[in-house]
């Protein structure tokens, strides 16, 4: 899943390669396309635009999945204009600066993808990890049954405490230890969701 978790870098770095390595359509590039001995080289012939477009819608649907992990929305809140931006210069933009809108759409998908990498560094892009009262909370947890040893990768609950659970090898029935409120708090790796956000118990 951490190309999932990749969507957005990958879109936005897409968009900056098919600028580079098609001078001719992105002139502000040019020096870049120069420097690599590409000189008026298009790599993607007539496909260039399409390519583009498709790496920005890329780059934003990546964003937005990062959002419904962080729920940061300031890199979409930037991401968004800035797509629609890249469209309007190229569809709908008879002016002759249009290029200026799309160079302002591209930089600012590349400071939203930046931001958003950020917002990721802080609360984490784990596949498992949803969000419980307002904070960032680890759902997968690997119980170790203290009778016989036998481990399972499990998925915790958000919506209640497991107070019972049936070990598949001994078929022992875990009660949580003295003290603790479930299970995933006595035998798991990682503690229940309630307490990963600072409760008490469930």
């Amino acid at each position: 899943m951490k190309l999932i978790s990749n969507v957005d870098k990958l879109g936005t770095a897409g968009l900056f390669l098919t600028a580079i390595f098609s001078p001719c359509c992105f002139p502000l590039f040019a020096f870049v396309a120069s420097a690599l001995g590409l000189g008026s080289f298009e790599l993607f012939g007539g496909w260039t635009m399409w390519i583009f477009q498709a790496m920005v819608l890329i780059s934003v649907a990546g964003l937005y999945i990062s959002y419904r992990k962080h729920h940061c929305t300031y890199p979409l809140l930037v991401a968004i204009p800035s797509g629609l931006l890249i469209f309007y210069a190229y569809h709908f933009n008879d002016n002759a600066n249009w290029t200026y809108f799309l160079y302002t759409g591209m930089f600012g998908l590349f400071i939203a993808t930046i931001w958003n990498y950020k917002r990721n560094k802080m609360h984490g892009t784990c596949d498992t990890c949803t969000v419980y009262n307002g904070k960032i909370v680890e759902l997968h947890s690997t119980i170790t049954c203290p009778h016989c040893g036998y481990q399972k990768d499990e998925m915790m609950p958000t919506n209640a405490c497991q107070y019972f659970y049936d070990c598949e090898n001994c078929k022992q029935v875990l009660k949580p230890k003295p003290g603790d409120c479930c299970v995933y708090c006595s035998y798991g790796t990682v503690k229940c969701p309630p307490i990963q956000a600072g409760e008490n118990c469930c």
